[in-house]
C-alpha cells in the first residue's frame, strides 16, 4: 500500500514529460511511468484487495490514482485509462453493474482509442449479460469511431481495433438468432487471429470460435479455442489491461475452457470433456467463490455433458445429473415455481431457463415425479427468451449443425 503511494507521489512530482506520443497500447517493456504506476495500483486493486484489504479502500486507491494522473503528459491519458476500467471491473465484480456502466461511460470520453474500444466491449458485456435486447446495427459512439480512425494508429492497429469491435456486434448478432448478420462481422477474423497475443484480442478471438461452434464447425473452434487458451497460458494475466467487467483475461480463459469442454461434449470425447469442464468449474470457484452465479454456469454445462455422455453410452447418470442441477440452481438463488418473478426482469435467464429445463426433463422419466417435471417444464418454457433456439432445441443434442453453447462471460446459451 504504501509502496503504491510513495510510487505515485514519485510520478507527480518528476517533471512533466513531453506531450503524449500516439500509441496503441504499451507492453511493460514500454511502459512510461504512469502507466506503470497505474499498473501497480490496478494489480493491487483487483488482486491484492481480495486478499487484504476492502473494496472500498482499493476503489479509494484507484480514484486517487486517476484524479491526480488527470491532464498531465506523456502516458497520463493510458494510465488514466487504466485506472478506470479498473474501477468499473471492481464495481462490477461487487454487484454493481449499473454503477459500472456509469464509469465505462466515462472512460469512453476521456480514454485513448483502445480504451474506449476496451470500454465500449464491456458495456456491451453488461448488456448481454443483463439479458437486455441490443440489435445488430449499435455501434461504439463517435468518439471511439473516430478514434480508430486516428492517423496517428497504425494500421494494424486498427484493424484489431475493428475486430474487438466486429466480435461484439458478431456475438449480439448469435444471441438475435441472425446468422447471417454473425458472418458478416467475423468475415477476416481468422487472418487477425494469427496476431493474437500482442493486441489482447483474445476476448475476440474466443467469441469467433464461438460462432464457428455454433456453425458445427468443430475443427476450426478448436483452434480458436487452443489459441486462446495458449495465449493466456504463457502470459502473465495481471498485465493485462485493455478490458473490464466480464471481457478481461480470467473471464475469457474460463469462458475458452468451458466452451471447448462443450465442444469436446459435442464431439464425442467425453474423457476430454470432463477434464476441462473441470477445470472450468475449478477456475470459476477459485476465482469467484463456490456460491457465485459463473460456477452455476459451468455446472450446468458439466450435467449437460452427463446427459450427453449417458445417451451416447447408452447408461443413466439421472442422479448425478439431478445433483448438479439442484446446486446451480441454489447457485443462481433461482426464483420458486410458483413465484411471478419469471415475467419480470431475471438476472442468468438464460441458463436458469436452460437448467430448468433439463432438470424438468429428469424428473418426466421417472413415473412418481412426473407431475413436479410438468410444472417445472411449463415454467422452464415460460421463462425462456432465447431467440436463436427454442427450449427444445437447446435440450435436445441430435443436430450437430445447430450446438448450443453456453457463454459464461455472458452467461447467455447461443
Amino acid at each position: 500500500m504504501n509502496s503504491i503511494r510513495s510510487a505515485l507521489a514519485r510520478a507527480l512530482l518528476s517533471p512533466k514529460p513531453r506531450a503524449p506520443r500516439a500509441r496503441h497500447y504499451a507492453t511493460a517493456a514500454g511502459a512510461t511511468q504512469p502507466e506503470s504506476v497505474a499498473a501497480e495500483m490496478v494489480r493491487y486493486a483487483l488482486g491484492g484487495a481480495r486478499a487484504g484489504s476492502s473494496p472500498e479502500e482499493a476503489m479509494r486507491i484507484l480514484e486517487q490514482g486517476a484524479s491526480n494522473l488527470q491532464g498531465g503528459g506523456e502516458g497520463c491519458a493510458e494510465a488514466v485509462g487504466m485506472l478506470m476500467l479498473a474501477m468499473s471491473t471492481l464495481l462490477y465484480r461487487s454487484g454493481r453493474r449499473q454503477d459500472a456502466k456509469e464509469r465505462l461511460k466515462a472512460t469512453s470520453q476521456v480514454a485513448p482509442a483502445a480504451f474506449r474500444v476496451a470500454a465500449w466491449e464491456a458495456t456491451m458485456g453488461l448488456y448481454m449479460e443483463a439479458g437486455q435486447d441490443i440489435n445488430t446495427s449499435v455501434s461504439p459512439d463517435d468518439l471511439v469511431d473516430i478514434s480508430i480512425k486516428d492517423d496517428n494508429i497504425k494500421w494494424s492497429d486498427q484493424n484489431y481495433l475493428k475486430f474487438r469491435v466486429n466480435a461484439i456486434k458478431g456475438l449480439i448478432a448469435l444471441l438475435n438468432g441472425e446468422s447471417e448478420s454473425a458472418q458478416l462481422f467475423f468475415v477476416g477474423c481468422k487472418d487477425l487471429c494469427a496476431g493474437l497475443g500482442n493486441e489482447q484480442t483474445e476476448n475476440a478471438v474466443l467469441s469467433y470460435g464461438e460462432y464457428l461452434h455454433c456453425l458445427g464447425d468443430f475443427p476450426s473452434a478448436t483452434q480458436m479455442y487452443e489459441r486462446v487458451l495458449e495465449a493466456l497460458s504463457t502470459q502473465d494475466m495481471s498485465g493485462k489491461f485493455l478490458s473490464a467487467c466480464n471481457m478481461v483475461p480470467e473471464e475469457v480463459s474460463l469462458g475458452a475452457t468451458c466452451s471447448y469442454g462443450q465442444l469436446l461434449s459435442h464431439s464425442g470425447k467425453f474423457n476430454e470433456a470432463e477434464d476441462y469442464l473441470t477445470r472450468a468449474l475449478k477456475k470459476a470457484e477459485e476465482k469467484f467463490g463456490a456460491n457465485h452465479p459463473k460456477v452455476g454456469i459451468v455446472l450446468t454445462c458439466v450435467a449437460r455433458m452427463y446427459k450427453l455422455k449417458a445417451k451416447s453410452e447408452g447408461s443413466s447418470s439421472i442422479m448425478v445429473q439431478e445433483g448438479l442441477y439442484r446446486k446451480a440452481l441454489e447457485v443462481f438463488k433461482a426464483p420458486a415455481i410458483n413465484s411471478e418473478a419469471v415475467n419480470k426482469q431475471m438476472d442468468w435467464r438464460d441458463i436458469i431457463s436452460l437448467a430448468r429445463g433439463e432438470y424438468a426433463a429428469l424428473l418426466l422419466i421417472q413415473t412418481n415425479r412426473k407431475a413436479e417435471g410438468e410444472r417445472m417444464k411449463e415454467w422452464a418454457e415460460h421463462a425462456w427468451r432465447n431467440r436463436r433456439l427454442t427450449l427444445a432445441q437447446a435440450l435436445e443434442f441430435s443436430d450437430s449443425s445447430k450446438p448450443t453453447v453456453v457463454d459464461t462471460r455472458i452467461g447467455r446459451v447461443m
